[in-house]
């Protein structure tokens, strides 16, 4: 215990080992469903999702015991939501880049994240891209994961008339989604711990009633991870998306990681002045998280803003980042369980985190049409592109463009102005 207080300085943070322990416990409760989800996600692109599975929980472990270890603060990574999104649905599918390229790319990612972080350009970078689209890229994000949702649900269907329509309503899977995503909702307004990830459990166990799943347990050794482990292509990824593939993982990364870094530290009290005293260490954490799950076969891994959970409950400390990567190894016992969930369990999960993705819309300036235009193309050209990156090139233009013909062509940065260059010669040259 007393090694405890002193590595972690506990009394300082105003905090003891009990309050950080439940704390991480509280934190895990409200993540784990990243655990069932992501395995979901990239297995449409073709992965395997046992071995995902392995990864995601390595993958969140290793960057959470990194985060807590290093930068001593009360915060939890694991793969993204979103950026798995984009790994699957626009990378893979999209551009038919097979898994192994895409992996490369987020290594790559991670590569450049570490760079920034250990030269101390993050703040430079982030202060040269309009805040409008930081917000929109957020926003944006959440639609996409709400049409995939849905879709994954059965509420929403491809129709070659209207493109999209409503779903057969009298179906188990979007009745069983509907009434999932009113328990999340529900327990989450009503503060209950964990309560993503009892309404996927829920469903699922309706799911063998209602809608033809079978049980295959719940607790086995860990499946294998050979699969996946360093099966990334880095050359691949070199040679074919830089552009759409690349800069989009790590600009969605680096505002990503900054924003949630930020967001609890400020409600754990822990900023000076405003700013983190160790924020390139949690940096550094984030996107060391990033290259290792690239290497186990997993997408982005990056702070999780339900850590706000248990920052909630007291935490203070790495201490709580320790306990919250305890229970990530743990989890590699309950693969058959995993195994078992279907997609129209955690659909409602994706659907909700997409609701609240979209509340950054607040902070968008609509009274001037120059900032709110290209972050309103930017979130809308996201779902209706089905790419995330199209988004983010849609609204690096727009803003520029729209910038220059008002006569505000000097609000906009130098490296806002290179990116849009660089996607607009993409478009006119390299095609989709």
């Amino acid at each position: 215990m007393q090694f405890l207080e002193r590595y972690f300085k506990l009394k300082d943070n105003g905090t003891n080992v009990r309050t950080e322990l439940l704390a991480g416990l509280t934190t895990f409760l409200t993540m784990a469903y990243i655990i069932f989800v992501n395995p979901s996600i990239l297995g449409d692109a073709g992965m395997p999702k046992d071995s995902v599975f392995v990864a995601t929980c390595l993958a969140a472990a290793i960057g959470t015991l990194i985060m807590g270890l290093y930068a001593n603060y009360p915060i939890a990574l694991a793969p993204g939501m979103g950026l798995n999104a984009y790994f699957s649905y626009t990378v893979v599918k999209g551009m038919g880049m097979s898994w192994e390229v895409a992996l490369g790319a987020v290594f790559i990612s991670g590569c450049l994240f570490i760079l920034v972080s250990l030269f101390k350009v993050r703040e430079m970078i982030i202060n040269s891209i309009p805040p409008a689209l930081r917000t929109a890229i957020t926003v944006g994000i959440g639609l996409f994961l709400a049409i995939i949702s849905l879709k994954s649900a059965g509420v929403v269907v491809s129709n070659p008339a209207t493109i999209i329509a409503l779903g057969d309503l009298h179906q188990a899977a979007p009745i069983l989604a509907i009434v999932g995503f009113f328990i999340i909702v529900a327990l989450d307004r009503l503060k209950v711990p964990g309560a993503i990830l009892i309404g996927i459990l829920t469903i699922t166990i309706a799911s063998f009633f209602f809608g033809g799943n079978q049980f295959n347990g719940i607790v086995s050794a860990p499946p294998a991870i050979e699969p996946t482990l360093f099966k990334l292509d880095i050359m691949g990824a070199l040679s074919i998306g830089i552009v759409n593939v690349v800069l989009v993982f790590f600009l969605v990364e680096l505002f990503d990681a900054t924003g949630t870094l930020m967001g609890v530290a400020n409600r754990a009290g822990l900023l000076k002045d405003g700013k983190m005293e160790r924020m390139n260490k949690a940096l550094l954490a984030d996107s060391t998280a990033i290259a290792a799950g690239a290497c186990l076969g997993t997408s982005s891994t990056t702070a999780f803003v339900e850590s706000a959970a248990g920052v909630q409950a007291g935490g203070r400390t790495g201490l709580t980042a320790v306990a919250v990567a305890l229970l990530f190894l743990g989890s590699l016992f309950f693969a058959p369980l995993a195994h078992t969930v279907p997609p129209y369990a955690t659909a409602p999960a994706l659907l909700y985190v997409a609701c609240l993705m979209l509340r950054e819309l607040t902070y968008i300036d609509w009274d001037d049409s120059t900032e709110s235009i290209p972050a309103a193309i930017t979130a809308l050209m996201m779902p209706f592109t089905y790419s995330v990156a199209s988004g983010v090139a849609f609204g690096f233009i727009t803003y520029a463009v729209l910038k220059l013909l008002t006569g505000k062509g000097k609000q906009v940065s130098v490296v806002a102005y290179i990116i849009a260059a660089i996607f607009l010669f993409k478009f006119i040259y390299l095609g989709e």
